[in-house]
């Protein structure tokens, strides 16, 4: 299996090709992620740390107790983040900055990082600047207008907000609209980056338009912009899925350059799709669950989900089933069922078939759709409130 980290045109990717490699091939990229994702793999060919048990337990010392998403290794990987807590310990706080890039509605693998986020905010009583990428998704979709990324730009910051984030201290920043905020941190990063690292990092080619070519530097600007704002140089500490470290690899390359510190990561696992491996994407929405699914499109994806189940009750009940396989499973593990307990007494029972596929859905349907309920009434009230959200000047 060959691991490819740079997409240079939509539809294309370059990749070092092995014999045999086929259709499991591993692509990790900040625009497209496809096939089973090695994840030890990734912490080697990215250079990143494992989170260790050591690092945990400094974690815990503030928390209280570890988080679901940090006790079942949801967040595996990290750059910095002992640096950050260090700083922390003797008295240097840290912001807190992570983004969406609005091409579409929002789904549940969306919230996972952000729920994450929400709990760092609480429980080390910092600010969070939440960029929406509206720029981006214009720049590398043929097929994207300013107005469609700025209209999902405003969902998608309604669905941030329906999971309780407060307007005190959180900052949402929609590139297109506060273009004027960056744009000065922005040619600070731009003028050290040079077109050869980029090049190196994202695979850009000479079809590349620039506007892509330049768009990492603004990624980059909110890492830095808490000063900017406040006159108080932190870190920032980004939780995030892997596939956007990139961004981050050049950013942390000049951050102490333009005296800033290097901006830390924490990398989360892909929620996975319900189909056969892959990650849960917007680009197949038949495998994805989105927050304003209806109840029985909830219902009816879930009952054609892939599960690790055999051909027939019978034999269900007699060989048992594979939940490592299961995407229904991989729900209980990343979001539905909170008491390790009770998962590991379904995936036994499961194991031995005492439980079939069929009573695993119709339950996660049923949990599924009373928590997207909840979560829309919150976006809706969240309507009233958005503006509060808006970054200060």
């Amino acid at each position: 299996m060959t691991v490819t980290f740079f997409l240079v045109k939509k539809g294309s990717v370059i990749k070092t090709v092995t014999p045999n490699s086929g259709e499991n091939e591993m692509v990790v990229t900040p625009w497209e992620v496809k096939g089973k994702v090695d994840y030890e793999r990734l912490i080697r060919e990215f250079g990143t740390q494992p989170l260790t048990e050591e690092l945990l337990s400094k974690i815990v010392h503030y928390t209280g107790k570890l988080h679901l998403q940090l006790q079942r290794h949801l967040f595996f990987s990290h750059r910095d983040l002992d640096t950050v807590l260090n700083l922390y310990e003797q008295g240097t706080k840290f912001v807190l900055y992570t983004g969406r890039g609005p091409s579409g509605p929002v789904h549940i693998g969306h919230l996972v990082p952000w729920i994450f986020t929400l709990h760092l905010q609480e429980k080390f009583g910092t600010r969070l600047y939440f960029q929406m990428t509206d720029d981006e998704k214009f720049l590398i979709d043929d097929d994207a207008s300013l107005t469609e990324t700025r209209k999902y730009a405003y969902e998608n910051a309604l669905d941030l907000i329906a999971l309780g984030f407060k307007p005190e201290n959180t900052f949402i920043i929609y590139d297109v609209e506060d273009m004027d905020l960056l744009y000065d941190v922005t040619l600070e990063v731009a003028k050290r980056i040079t077109y050869s690292t980029a090049k190196a990092t994202f695979g850009f080619q000479d079809s590349t338009n620039i506007g892509w070519v330049f768009w990492p530097a603004i990624q980059a600007a909110p890492c830095f912009i808490h000063k900017k704002l406040t006159g108080e140089n932190v870190p920032a500490l980004i939780p995030a899925a892997i596939d956007q470290d990139p961004y981050w690899r050049v950013t942390r390359d000049i951050a102490q350059k333009l005296g800033y510190y290097k901006p830390a990561q924490i990398h989360c696992r892909f929620l996975p799709g319900l189909g056969v491996g892959g990650k849960m994407s917007a680009s197949m929405p038949e495998t994805s669950i989105f927050t304003m699914d209806p109840p029985e499109l909830v219902k009816r994806k879930i009952w054609n989900a892939f599960t690790g189940g055999k051909g027939t009750a019978a034999e269900q009940r007699k060989t048992g089933a594979d939940p490592a396989v299961c995407s229904i499973f991989q729900y209980y593990f990343y979001l539905f069922e909170e008491d390790d307990v009770k998962l590991v007494e379904r995936e036994r029972k499961c194991r031995a078939g005492e439980i079939l596929c069929g009573e695993c859905k119709n339950e996660l349907a049923g949990r599924l759709n009373k928590f997207l309920e909840e979560h829309r009434e919150k976006r809706e009230k969240a309507k009233d409130v958005i503006e509060k959200f808006h970054v200060k000047r």
